[in-house]
């Protein structure tokens, strides 16, 4: 099998022709460029503007996400009822989940099933990859090329394109030359992948690399671990949801969806008022033992609210969770391996496992530091190292993304005068709201840069809606064209920029500070994101919106 199983599909899906309008020399009103939550989500509501929209969606079905990773043990990490759609009661209504954090299987007959509810497929065109978008200055549209040639023309275009959806591979000598099975857990195959009685190496340690270590290792005959720095895991505590829980859950939704609203990065979970030495020792420890204990991300965005800020106060917890994985982890020697000395706890996205620490106690599992024993190539029947070979019949490559502006990269995306956004923003990452960038006309992102992450659904819902608004403010009044003023978006990106000063966070290298040492020009720290609570990002945007868009060159 080739060692990029899973990278392109063949067409499974019948799409329907697109239908140029006898109005105007445009096939569409609005092209969205991916059918994940945000374009499902984005074509809904544009739809109710009453706009011709074509979604066009490289994959075979719909789920963004929820369609690639696939990988074994891929879940939510945050509760699936505060990860689902809000807009629809009646969907709310219908739908039972089956765990407090989903399994991807389970999630994506959500997205199905949301599809089809909304008959959302007659207006999505499968096994479309966008390689191009350029706008044409004289006409104010956007010519959108796929891969196989065909070209589009819209008024809008919607990158809703996530910003965890861009796969990379490592920078390796060999990865072609593998003769075993390899996959990325980003592209993962849909046909059963059985790891019974092999020998199987995992690449990497972050998110997807510990959903799927503690998976592979309950059935593989030996697991190889490579790893080349750890994270800070903390126990998911996941569970069943039955019938009951499920009616009492529902009853709760609205109260649920008004508290996401609220709280700083829109969990369940939501920061202690208190510093950490507001306490005493002893009240410390029971606090971060009760945070521990409890489900999903509640020590890590519901701690002390001083974690992140306070060198200190980070040490501490830093020192709690070590504490934790000294317990679990039999061997010292290896828990010292998996317990972080280069950033403090909560500085990185801090990975939810279930049992990962014990799997390092299991006979048929070894873990390898490739800082140490750096990987030199992948051969034919497995890798070398700089002290030893190995032979495996699968390589699992849980090498990551190229996060945030990756997605966005992989598009030849050209704005006025031919001007390249990758080109632009490897001069500066600048953008207004992280919605607009200056010189790109009527092109929208929905969870671009410098927008505000936390649960996603929740900022994805806040982000189509505040862009289907600004499409239907334009119809109102006759407008055809919506361009970020250069003084708006250099405000916008000060205002990022200021949100994000004396956060620990950003002083460390991750996919949020936007490093990708696999990614060629991806070595340096920005500031990617919105670091500010989201009622703060929702505050500044409901502003704009209530003050008639001032701050946008409109025509």
């Amino acid at each position: 099998m080739h060692a990029k199983t899973g990278e392109k599909e063949p067409n499974l899906d019948s799409a329907p022709s697109p239908a140029p309008s006898s109005a105007t020399n445009l096939d569409y009103d609005a092209i969205v460029i991916g059918a994940g939550i945000s374009g499902m989500y984005q074509l809904y509501r544009l739809r109710e503007l009453g706009l011709r929209v074509r979604v066009f969606e490289a994959g075979t079905g719909v789920g963004g996400t929820w369609y690639w990773n696939r990988y074994p043990g891929a879940r939510f990490d945050s509760e699936s009822y505060s990860y689902a759609y809000s807009f629809s009661q009646e969907l709310l209504d219908e739908w039972d989940w089956t765990e407090h954090f989903s399994p991807q299987p389970e999630t994506e007959r959500y997205l199905n099933h949301v599809a089809d509810k909304f008959d959302l497929r007659r207006d999505i065109q499968f096994s479309s990859r966008v390689e191009a978008a350029h706008y044409d200055d004289e006409q104010n549209c956007w010519a959108v090329t796929l891969s196989d040639g065909e070209t589009c023309r819209s008024r809008f275009l919607v990158a809703a394109v996530g910003p965890l959806s861009a796969p990379t591979w490592p920078r390796i000598d060999g990865v072609d030359d593998f003769q075993g099975q390899a996959f990325h857990t980003g592209l993962w195959p849909k046909e059963p992948v059985s790891f019974e009685g092999k020998r199987v190496a995992v690449i990497g340690t972050g998110a997807t690399g510990v959903q799927t270590i503690q998976e592979v290792a309950k059935t593989a005959g030996h697991l190889t671990v490579f790893q080349r720095r750890p994270n800070w895991c903390t126990p998911l505590h996941n569970r069943k949801i039955d019938a009951a829980e499920m009616r009492e859950l529902k009853k709760g939704y609205p109260e649920m969806f008004q508290h996401c609203r609220e709280t700083f990065s829109c969990f369940l979970h939501t920061p202690d008022p208190r510093n950490t030495f507001d306490v005493s020792e002893e009240e410390r420890q029971a606090f971060w033992e009760k945070v521990y204990a409890s489900p999903g991300f509640g020590i890590w965005v519901g701690n002390f609210s001083d974690m992140l800020l306070d060198r200190a106060a980070n040490k501490a917890v830093s020192d709690f969770v070590a504490g934790k994985i000294r317990q679990r982890v039999t061997d010292q020697r290896v828990a010292e391996m998996l317990i972080p000395k280069e950033h403090g706890f909560g500085t990185r996205r801090v990975p939810q496992e279930t049992h990962y620490y014990e799997v390092y106690n299991q006979p048929n599992v070894e873990l390898i530091s490739i800082v140490d024993t750096p990987i030199e190539r992948i051969t034919a029947t497995g890798l070398e190292t700089s002290d030893r070979e190995f032979e495996f019949d699968i390589i699992i490559y849980a090498t990551g993304f190229d996060a945030i502006t990756g997605s966005f990269d992989r598009i030849d995306i050209r704005g006025m005068d031919g001007q390249s956004l990758k080109q632009k923003w490897r001069g500066a990452l600048e953008t207004f709201l992280g919605v607009q960038v200056a010189g790109f006309p009527n092109m929208f992102m929905v969870m671009g840069p410098h927008t505000a992450l936390g649960n996603i659904p929740r900022s994805i819902e806040y982000n189509v809606e505040w862009v289907a608004d600004l499409i239907g403010y334009m119809q109102d009044r006759n407008l055809t064209r919506a361009e970020a003023r250069p003084e708006s978006v250099a405000d916008w990106t000060n205002f990022v920029i200021e949100k994000s000063e004396g956060l620990l966070s950003n002083e460390i290298d991750s996919w949020m500070t936007g490093i990708n040492q696999n990614v060629e020009g991806k070595q340096t720290r920005i500031i990617a994101r919105f670091s500010g609570s989201a009622v703060d990002y929702r505050e500044h945007c409901d502003e704009i919106a209530a003050g008639g868009y001032q701050e946008l060159m409109l025509a």
